[in-house]
């Protein structure tokens, strides 16, 4: 039975990193559960390789493991703080298995990756392969905000510091891409040559 007053599910984020941090099993455990999917989700849009995104989770829980106590809440959420160690492992996987270094700011191929890879064994029904062809489908400026925003849990802030455009361009760019892709999954799944713009 949990020693607490109230379920460890319903603790805040920064209470569940703090005990992670003192080495408390009750909290871990209940950190990892809490972020597990998340984590796993951006590493393997990320790899398009299972494998490697389960390795990538891992080395991700170790690493907020050991550097908890460096998080500021001033600076993000623990959520976006967690999927970032995750991308930036991920990404560092990816460059060490290629000749050629892929620049961190290429969303244009971690789109591609999210529309067309191993993911798809992964999320095979017919609602994940219409969703991910309406994002391919996407211009690549409001795919990569929505990829940001969706996939990474960033903010429209923080899309808006990563794209380098003002706030109101990223929140409009989420915003018209949701739009989009609620049009394209609401609608028979028809293919058509148009696109509306």
């Amino acid at each position: 039975m949990s020693r607490f007053r109230f379920p460890v599910g319903r603790l805040p984020d920064e209470a569940l990193l703090s005990g992670l941090a003192g080495g408390d099993p009750e909290l871990a455990v209940s950190f990892v559960r809490r972020f597990q999917h998340r984590v796993f989700g951006v590493a393997i849009a990320v790899t398009g390789d299972p494998q490697l995104a389960e390795d990538i989770a891992q080395q991700t829980f170790e690493r907020a493991w050991r550097h908890a106590q460096i998080y500021d809440s001033r600076r993000g959420s623990v959520t976006t703080w967690l999927t970032t160690i995750a991308h930036n492992l991920a990404i560092d996987a990816v460059r060490s298995r290629r000749p050629e270094p892929v620049a961190p700011e290429d969303l244009d191929a971690i789109l591609g990756v999210v529309s067309e890879t191993p993911e798809q064994h992964a999320l095979a029904d017919e609602a994940s392969s219409r969703l991910r062809a309406a994002v391919a489908e996407l211009p690549p400026e409001q795919g990569r905000a929505l990829v940001l925003a969706g996939i990474y849990g960033m903010t429209a802030q923080q899309v808006a510091d990563w794209e380098r455009i003002p706030l109101g361009t990223a929140k409009t760019r989420i915003r018209t891409a949701m739009g989009k892709l609620r049009t394209a999954l609401a609608a028979p799944s028809v293919r058509r040559g148009d696109h509306a713009q």
